[in-house]
């Protein structure tokens, strides 16, 4: 098994992490940017993680 698979797990939390923030004071107006970066985190180790383990089910 690949242990960098571990790695984009913890990507994908850290993008739920970013969704579920709550920002205040001056910072409450990232809210926002936090949201995307953490869908874009959450969407793009996803992606990873399907494309690596198909590639592998073909390889073997």
């Amino acid at each position: 098994m690949n242990n960098w698979i571990f790695l984009y797990l913890a990507g994908i939390l850290s993008g739920f992490a970013l969704i579920e923030v709550t920002l205040t004071g001056f910072l409450a107006s990232l809210t926002p940017f936090t949201t995307v970066i953490g869908a874009l985190a959450v969407l793009v180790f996803s992606l990873i993680l399907i494309y690596k383990g198909v590639r592998d089910l073909f390889n073997k």
